[in-house]
């Protein structure tokens, strides 16, 4: 027992760097370590999110007392994804255990070529698009995205939301993460209530990994930022991939038992 609390709070402390220096919520990482740990994918995603609320409250809290989080923005891009991250949760408990985990495998594939195009959007996202959508779809279809998503994968959502507001809202890279952080306290909270309601959530594991990444976030905030970009782009894409083989691994392993 001392030996699985001592992993999960490294466990934690590794999303929690990941989220400061990267700007995700850290359920990419969590619900594979998870798996590692022998819990059901249902129980996976459902703790991860409880974790992420805890992890990305304290980041937006930091934000807010800073003067870097803008309401309005968010409030508009929180809305549509309450609703849909309750649809996330409904279709989590329906499908195969095996086909959430292809599907969240594929997304750790996908954030590898999407955490690229992000990097490559800090300079295009200055410049006008041929298509203006207003404002108002572009936060709702960008919420309702990052919502659902946060239901199905017990993730916070921010590595669809953050290109999505650059594309759609021109928002600067910082000012994304930061908007996306905030979104993520909410999707986070939708999600966990309704996880929870179907009595999917791991409540001690799920605070031990929360004040792990608590931690890590605010010691990533500090110190990891002087690594060079490269160096730390090379590890991300590396962790997404063994992750994803991972993830891929033990949908296979389910589908053939089944």
């Amino acid at each position: 027992m001392i030996d699985q609390i001592f992993i999960l709070i490294i466990s934690g402390l590794g999303s929690g760097l990941l989220a400061g220096i990267l700007g995700i919520g850290g359920g990419t990482v969590l619900v594979p370590l998870l798996l590692v740990l022998n819990y059901t994918p249902l129980q996976a995603v459902a703790t991860s999110s409880l974790a992420i609320v805890i992890t990305s409250s304290s980041g937006s809290i930091q934000n807010w007392r800073m003067g870097y989080l803008d309401f309005q923005r968010v409030m508009l891009l929180g809305i549509p994804a309450i609703l849909t991250a309750q649809l996330g949760v409904i279709v989590a408990n329906y499908i195969p255990e095996f086909a959430l985990l292809t599907a969240f495998g594929f997304l750790l594939v996908f954030n590898i070529f999407l955490s690229n195009i992000r990097r490559q959007l800090v300079t295009a996202s200055h410049q006008e698009a041929g298509n203006k959508l207003s404002e108002k779809l572009a936060c709702l279809f960008t919420g309702g995205i990052g919502g659902f998503l946060a239901g199905l994968f017990g993730i916070g959502g921010g590595v669809i939301m953050v290109p999505l507001q650059m594309l759609l809202l021109k928002e600067t890279i910082k000012v994304a993460i930061q908007t996306s952080l905030g979104v993520i306290v909410i999707t986070s909270i939708s999600s966990c209530v309704g996880h929870a309601l179907n009595n999917n959530v791991l409540w001690l594991v799920g605070v031990i990994l929360g004040l792990g990444g608590l931690i890590g976030a605010q010691i990533s905030a500090r110190f990891l930022p002087r690594l060079p970009d490269k160096v730390v782009r090379f590890c991300f894409y590396v962790m997404l991939a063994m992750l994803s083989v991972y993830t891929f691994w033990e949908a296979w392993k389910l589908y053939t038992t089944n």
